[in-house]
């Protein structure tokens, strides 16, 4: 049997992803493999189809317990024999599992990394004839990754215990090549085979906006939404006021963040998941491994503090296929924030990290071209399918400014804040600064002319381009570049957008997957959230909407046309087919 048969048989796909066949060949021939394909990219069927074929076990390390679920559910679905050992079990569905895998009956075991500490469960699997052991986000085993996770470099002891060691395939969606290497060396990869496929999901319009009202600009985007979105904020506090406004405005929404109790995220989780909250509104502790495809937005409400951490979450938006869309609500003052959070951080390459997600912000051509290239994926074409390609932009000269700001932090002599300077600058009379006699400076007023925004705006670029530092008390001080600036020898730039949209002659060229009869997969997807709801699983475990696309463009009305739509593999057909074919003839018989 061709690995084309297989996967056909097992998954319902006619013809591979890019890059997923060599992979699945190289794992076939017990090879390492490190895999480094786009989130969204297919990585689950890399290893689970050499699983389905090989002798033996294969144990999937995992980050997260519900990631778990929905990859067992979705395996279920097409009758693949898979488990996952984790602490959400009793101890009869533990002991069940535990005689399953004696007994030869699981295929896919998933464990979280933590579960390797625990030396019981260590001596009791590595007795079992265990052909594979695939290490999902794997960048999670790099300090230098930006989702280190300390339990992870667990995994190269755990695979030296064991009698024989078996092929390992390790995957992650963002990885640079220090991260890469960093993969190989702590899992001790044997000659891998390495991997990279082509970072970019042409499905996603990348957008950034700078918008003068953040909570209005997020509202005008949530109107009319019927469809799953993700808000990314970048503290507890941030999520909890969003959450508040979104409520307050008749939204559905969930929020999760380290702050809230283990219950209340997974019941969060839940809600999202099974489509009772239609927005999700997290930190970045929500979301890695989330199986959720038919997510149409993700919107990063601040700057996060570094590109990879950005794109993996900007990739959980449109997994299914169909169009969706990125959005960073850009503000100058994200900076601030970003910079104080990365301050005590110990790793050495946040700064730079940082530098790159500022220039992203900032950046006036191409936004998927920016992404590509940071990851080493050498992109010359404009994609016409992000903010910068569709927008007109334009740099002021803001120095002579810059220079009033700069001025005034050294005859403040004491390190403040924006807003302490930003006040000085504007001439405020409020009592604090008075108090310092702060309007007796010859820079006390100079800026009164211009806004708030306009004034923090300069200040956040000084900080950006390192004029400024941040000191522990989140004080402004003055770095030894600032010289530069303050005798002319450089010159600082600010981006300003002057059209919503270049000319209607720079046609965007993004395709939209659609149906072709929209009322047919209406149907369709009421159907399929009814038998999902029955059964008590997300919607997207049944069939994701790409699926029910192509079965409302197909109209199959018989078991082998059932057969031919993308995702339906034999046992989903078998469970499937006549529900489905039935809706559709009755849907035939009326039009």
């Amino acid at each position: 049997m061709t690995l084309t048969v297989a996967l056909e048989r097992n998954f319902g796909y006619s013809t591979f992803r890019p890059g997923q066949e060599d992979i699945i060949s190289a794992l076939m021939q017990d090879q390492d493999v490190l895999g480094v394909l786009p989130t969204g990219g297919g990585k689950s069927v890399c290893y689970q189809l050499p699983a389905i074929l090989k002798a033996g076990l294969t144990i999937v390390i995992s980050p997260l317990i519900s990631l778990m679920h929905d990859q067992i559910d979705s395996l279920k679905q097409h009758g693949i024999s898979a488990d996952f050992i984790n602490s959400s079990l009793t101890q009869q569905e533990y002991s069940e599992i535990r005689y399953r895998l004696r007994q030869g009956g699981v295929k896919l075991l998933y464990i979280a990394p933590e579960r390797l500490e625990n030396q019981f469960f260590v001596n009791e699997i590595s007795r079992l004839p265990i052909s594979m052991i695939a290490v999902d986000e794997a960048h999670c085993v790099s300090q230098w990754g930006h989702d280190f996770r300390q339990s992870y470099r667990q995994i190269s002891s755990f695979i030296d215990a064991l009698p024989h060691r078996p092929t390992i395939a390790a995957f992650t969606a963002t990885a640079t090549e220090l991260v890469r290497g960093d993969i190989i060396e702590q899992l001790q990869l044997t000659e891998p085979n390495v991997f990279i496929n082509s970072f970019d999901r042409p499905n996603i319009k990348f957008t950034v906006k700078e918008p003068s009202n953040k909570m209005q600009e997020l509202k005008d985007y949530l109107k009319d939404a019927e469809d799953s979105t993700i808000i990314y904020a970048q503290t507890r506090k941030n999520v909890d006021q969003i959450h508040e406004h979104l409520l307050k405005s008749g939204h559905s929404v969930a929020k999760y963040h380290a702050g809230l109790s283990a219950q209340v995220r997974a019941n969060a989780q839940d809600d999202f998941i099974y489509d009772r909250a239609k927005i999700m509104i997290a930190t970045n502790a929500f979301g890695m491994g989330i199986d959720k495809t038919d997510v149409r937005k993700v919107i990063h409400y601040n700057m996060p503090t570094d590109l990879e951490g950005y794109y993996q979450e900007a990739g959980r938006a449109g997994r299914d296929g169909l169009e969706s869309e990125a959005i960073l609500l850009f503000g100058k003052q994200d900076i601030v924030s970003s910079k104080f959070l990365i301050e005590n951080s110990q790793d050495p390459t946040s700064i730079s990290r940082l530098d790159t997600m500022i220039q992203y912000a900032n950046h006036t051509s191409c936004l998927r071209r920016f992404i590509l290239n940071y990851f080493g994926e050498n992109r010359q074409v404009d994609c016409m399918n992000c903010s910068s390609c569709l927008s007109e932009f334009t740099t002021v000269e803001v120095t002579r400014e810059a220079q009033m700001v700069l001025s005034c932090i050294v005859r403040m002599k004491h390190s403040f804040g924006m807003t302490m300077i930003t006040n000085v600058l504007r001439g405020s009379k409020e009592k604090k600064l008075l108090d310092w006699d702060f309007d007796e400076l010859s820079t006390y007023g100079l800026l009164k002319h211009k806004s708030e925004s306009f004034v923090k705006n300069v200040i956040s670029l000084l900080l950006a381009n390192h004029y400024l530092n941040l000191n522990q008390h989140k004080g402004l001080e003055l770095t030894s570049r600032a010289q530069a600036l303050l005798k002319g020898d450089e010159q600082l730039m600010m981006k300003k957008q002057v059209d919503s949209a270049r000319n209607s002659s720079r046609r965007n060229v993004f395709v939209t997957i659609s149906a072709e009869d929209p009322d047919l997969y209406e149907a369709l997807r009421v159907l399929r959230n009814d038998l999902a709801s029955e059964a008590g699983m997300p919607s997207y475990i049944i069939f994701n909407n790409k699926s029910l696309v192509d079965m409302a463009n197909k109209k199959p009305t018989t078991y082998q046309a059932f057969l031919e739509v993308d995702g339906v593999g034999s046992v989903k057909a078998d469970n499937y087919w006549k529900v489905f074919t039935d809706l559709i003839k009755k849907y035939e018989a009326k039009s």
